[in-house]
């Protein structure tokens, strides 16, 4: 029978830690609750995401991320809406970057478009301030100075209390590092990337940069966007027309050589998590936290049954014995996929960048 958040309460069974956010002086829960899937894209049902939020707060989670762009902004209403009475005692992170309805200068990185997302998200959020005010992803079109210089601009006016990036490569965060250190600017204070047993890449580059600089990581995905519920397994047919799949078929279609490496290796973590009692989504919850250089993981529910399932793992403490079966299995710095595809050189993937014509048609 699966572990009600009362019964988690009751036993003791959920122990919360808590580490130092990048050095602000700002104590978060070592997993973090992740708003994405509340409004039209997840659940659409106000009330019953609310529930879900405060069920978390009562289990010592204090930290609560979500974006603009999440469901065009209602994800920020609903936390909004669920954190009235509990503000103070909650971090609350948000981001910034990506298209917020039609016509220019309506996304990216610049003082222009930061200035007016800022209120946008006060304003949704119905809150006077923000903990940890996020840039989404980079933003090539504007200068990594004209970004900080105008963050920093918003920790001076009290909007925001300190601010980081999101799933920026490890040359970036050396890249902006630099340019406050040069500039006598505020610098990112975190960073949020994609983290997995299926996805391990940054344990070679994001996380060791991030511990010189003394930065907050906050990593999402931990299920591997649902390899590591359990629910896709070897020699199973998969429903391609429903769910995250229907979204992305490829990423799913067991009949695509990566896809098969990744049910490999989740047949081996499934014995894995048997062995040492626990679930699937437990051992995937608890292994991105184990590493030195993670301060928060989070956690994105859609229901208040898979927040009670993630929960859990919150709790479990991995020793070096199941690491090193986890080595084996994938082993350090190895991405068996490439998290939503991140990370890929702009000056590759993005044809503008490599021909003109197509730059001055969009300048157009």
């Amino acid at each position: 029978m699966p572990w009600s958040v009362l019964q988690l309460l009751e036993c003791g069974r959920m122990t919360m830690r808590y580490r130092n956010l990048g050095g602000t002086g700002i104590e978060v829960s070592a997993h973090c609750l992740g708003t994405m899937m509340f409004g039209a894209v997840g659940n659409p049902d106000h009330e019953e995401c609310g529930r879900i939020i405060h069920a978390a707060l009562d289990l010592g989670i204090n930290f609560v991320d979500t974006a603009d762009m999440y469901s065009a902004g209602e994800s920020e209403v609903i936390v909004g809406k669920a954190l009235k009475g509990r503000r103070d005692d909650v971090v609350l992170a948000t981001k910034v970057h990506f298209q917020m309805g039609e016509g220019r200068n309506r996304s990216g990185n610049s003082r222009r478009w930061i200035v007016r997302a800022v209120e946008d998200s006060l304003r949704r959020l119905d809150t006077d301030w923000i903990d940890l005010y996020q840039v989404h992803r980079p933003d090539h079109t504007t200068d990594v100075e004209e970004t900080l210089s105008v963050l920093g601009d918003l920790v001076t006016a009290g909007k925001i209390r300190s601010f980081g990036c999101s799933t920026f490569p490890a040359e970036e965060l050396v890249e902006a590092h630099h340019v406050a250190e040069r500039r006598a600017l505020h610098r990112f204070r975190t960073e949020q990337p994609p983290y997995s047993i299926l996805a391990r890449g940054i344990e070679a580059d994001v996380l060791p940069v991030a511990r010189r600089y003394g930065m907050g990581v906050l990593t999402w995905s931990p299920l591997a966007s649902g390899f590591l519920s359990g629910k896709q397994r070897l020699g199973r047919p998969v429903d391609l027309t429903s769910g995250r799949a229907a979204l992305n078929p490829a990423r799913f279609d067991p009949a695509i050589p990566v896809n098969v490496a990744k049910l490999e290796a989740v047949e081996q973590l499934v014995a894995l998590a048997e062995e040492i009692g626990c679930t699937l989504p437990e051992l995937a919850v608890a292994f991105p936290v184990a590493h030195p250089a993670v301060t928060s993981v989070i956690i994105g529910p859609r229901t208040m049954e898979q927040m009670e399932s993630l929960v859990k793992g919150a709790g479990l403490v991995l020793d070096d014995a199941v690491l090193d079966r986890i080595d084996e299995i994938v082993a350090p710095g190895v991405n068996l996929y490439h998290p939503d595809g991140v990370w890929r050189a702009p000056a590759l993937t993005d044809p503008s960048q490599r021909r003109r014509a197509l730059q001055d048609r969009a300048a157009g």
